[in-house]
């Protein structure tokens, strides 16, 4: 693994994506967590041209169910030959694609399925257990108040200005805009986001994710198996996990996260550098997280992102498209979000996207998040002309 993660190529192209669905999201009351992760794995195996029993790898994990692989392989009927539910929080998908190219390079298994359903919203957000910490005495309210440390620390350190953190909510919506499946759609200016009720200083609500209902999955087989597949594949090209701390007090640096370590690796493995990207996935859980990871990936430098996101420079008709779902803040959130960014990844690629495709989309970058900015998996992903 260190060996992958210091730029060897080996993996790269070893496996692809052969099929993606969702479910619907919103207010899917009535349903539970595994109907709705249900929904979204017939959509992925209609897209793959593929029946559930072709399943032998299951990648999956989320908050309610702790033997997450296990839950999963039952509620199917299936018996498969490989399982992981490693859960790093909402990066974990993410983390499971590096899991899942590992296994197929392998033969560890044939077809990966890694799949993923909430009903936060509809029944309630179930947070992640935390053991005592020197931060639980005073009753913080996570994650909002250590994502908020973060932000006001930059905005401190670097005179990021809430314009800027607003410009990253507004480009959101401006791409949810151009998504039928996204659950806000309204218009929204920067005035809006600077006077919507204040949640946690810096933070108002629009910097703040959506609460949603919903499920993806993604398919994956070995590359040498990908061309007999109905749709076009996606390839792996790179990918890396990273980590700093867990509670956020043990950040190291409140301003630079772990995708400082992971993007750069990342795309090392890929072959390629942040001028190649065509498209950019990141994990908006809140607005700071966007001007974090572009920074950290390398799209711009330390200190720079709050200018970089800028008059619509991440928007539609942007330099950079950034989050062309509508992300975590305007598309959907259901807890752990980072399926969703490789689900979008992955048809933007395919040129499936209708009014927001980003013509020409040969490559992408994604970046999972998982716990108070604790663990970061960055991965490129790209047409089958990139390899």
């Amino acid at each position: 693994m260190v060996k992958l993660l210091q730029g060897d190529r080996s993996l790269r192209g070893a496996a692809a994506v052969v099929g993606v669905g969702t479910s619907r999201f919103g207010d899917l009351g009535g349903r539970n967590h595994m109907e709705i992760m249900g929904e979204a794995v017939h959509h992925a195996l209609t897209d793959a041209g593929l029946g559930i029993h072709d399943i032998d790898g299951i990648f999956s994990s989320n908050f309610n169910d702790q033997l997450t692989p296990l839950v999963v392989a039952e509620y199917f009927g299936m018996k498969p030959d490989f399982m992981d539910g490693t859960n790093i929080g909402g990066s974990a998908f993410v983390n499971s694609i590096l899991s899942a190219s590992l296994a197929l390079k392998y033969d560890m298994c044939e077809v990966a399925l890694i799949c993923y359903g909430s009903s936060n919203r509809s029944h309630g957000f179930t947070a992640p257990a935390h053991s005592r910490t020197v931060e639980s005495v005073y009753k913080p309210r996570y994650p909002i108040q250590a994502y908020a440390l973060a932000a006001a620390r930059h905005m401190h350190e670097y005179g990021t200005t809430p314009q800027q953190l607003a410009e990253v909510a507004v480009a959101a919506r401006q791409w949810a805009q151009l998504n039928p499946a996204a659950e806000l759609r309204d218009p929204l200016s920067i005035e809006d986001v600077l006077a919507a009720r204040r949640v946690v200083d810096p933070f108002g609500v629009r910097d703040c994710c959506l609460v949603s209902d919903g499920g993806g999955a993604l398919i994956m087989v070995k590359s040498d198996r990908a061309g007999d597949f109905p749709k076009a594949p996606v390839y792996v090209l790179g990918v890396s996990a990273r980590t700093t701390h867990n509670i956020i007090s043990q950040m190291p640096d409140l301003t630079t996260t772990a995708a400082a370590q992971s993007g750069p690796e990342a795309m090392a493995m890929a072959g390629v550098t942040p001028a190649d990207i065509d498209v950019v996935e990141l994990y908006d859980a809140f607005t700071i997280n966007t001007i974090l990871f572009l920074e950290d990936m390398g799209f711009c430098r330390k200190g720079e992102g709050g200018a970089f996101v800028a008059n619509g420079n991440i928007a539609p008709g942007g330099k950079l498209p950034v989050n062309t779902n509508g992300g975590g803040l305007s598309c959907v959130h259901p807890g752990m979000y980072g399926l969703f960014l490789l689900i979008e990844a992955v048809q933007q690629l395919r040129g499936e996207c209708g009014d927001r495709q980003v013509r020409g989309a040969r490559l992408a970058a994604c970046n999972g998040n998982g716990g108070y900015l604790s663990s970061q998996v960055s991965a490129i992903l790209g047409t089958g002309e990139t390899l």
